[in-house]
């Protein structure tokens, strides 16, 4: 099973296998409300806000809203997992933008399923633990997400996502991911700003400060969606969006 696509700058971007994957329990995702007077009131019944943030996305003056909210319900938690901790949360969590109104409240802007994948692997960290989460700075939402296997993989780091509010809904403009292989010591650090089209890939070793520097020139394409980029932890940098896929 794919555990993640893990950048290593050769000829391809490579995935790892995961040492074991679970069937949670199915869930079917609840519509949001379009608009609600605060962060809590857009989470459905048996759901819960997990993170919040707040700033300006749209450059109206008005402070918005970043929300992960995630399901609440016991029968997601398992227990007696071969591998991995007692109580194994695969409840699954849904990302929602809310732009603010003049006079108050909220308006939704964006539900997305994906870009944070559901916990399905015990062997891994949760996508949102260790500094994962999201956040609202300098006018752009940011989401970081958190990769650690203890067994069955020997990738660590982050990966982390920027868009900006522009033509009318939240684009992708930079892509950041710095991955260590613990057996080996390698590093290898991307960044990808869409809006120049150039990435940078940086290689090295935890054992000295000799590091590589290559950079590469992106194809020019559309600028893709949350919802073109899927699972957050799947993404390659340097796909292209599919025909017809542009929302």
């Amino acid at each position: 099973m794919v555990l993640a696509r893990i950048v290593c700058f050769a000829v391809a971007f490579a995935p790892a296998a995961a040492l074991a994957q679970v069937e949670p329990p199915p869930v079917t995702y609840p519509r949001l409300v379009l608009q609600a007077p605060s962060a809590e009131a857009f989470a459905p019944a048996g759901w819960r806000v997990e993170f919040k943030a707040a700033g300006d996305l749209n450059k109206d003056g008005i402070d918005d809203l970043a929300l992960v909210i995630r399901q609440d319900d016991p029968a997601n938690v398992l227990t007696n997992m071969p591998i991995g901790p007692a109580k194994f949360d695969t409840n699954p969590r849904i990302l929602a933008v809310a732009l603010g109104r003049r006079g108050g409240g909220y308006d939704l802007a964006l539900e997305n399923h994906t870009l944070i994948p559901r916990t399905t692997e015990p062997n891994l960290d949760d996508y949102l633990s260790e500094g994962g989460g999201v956040s609202i700075a300098r006018g752009t939402l940011q989401v970081k997400l958190h990769l650690f296997a203890s067994a069955g993989g020997w990738s660590m780091g982050t990966v982390g996502y920027t868009f900006r509010f522009q033509s009318g809904r939240l684009e992708l403009i930079g892509y950041d991911s710095a991955m260590t292989q613990r057996n080996s010591g390698e590093t290898t650090e991307i960044s990808v700003n869409y809006s120049t089209g150039r990435m940078k890939i940086a290689t090295g070793s935890i054992e000295n400060d000799k590091t590589k520097v290559r950079w590469r020139t992106l194809p020019k394409r559309p600028p893709l969606t949350i919802d073109q980029i899927g699972d957050g932890m799947e993404f390659d940098p340097m796909k292209l969006p599919r025909a017809g896929s542009a929302k």
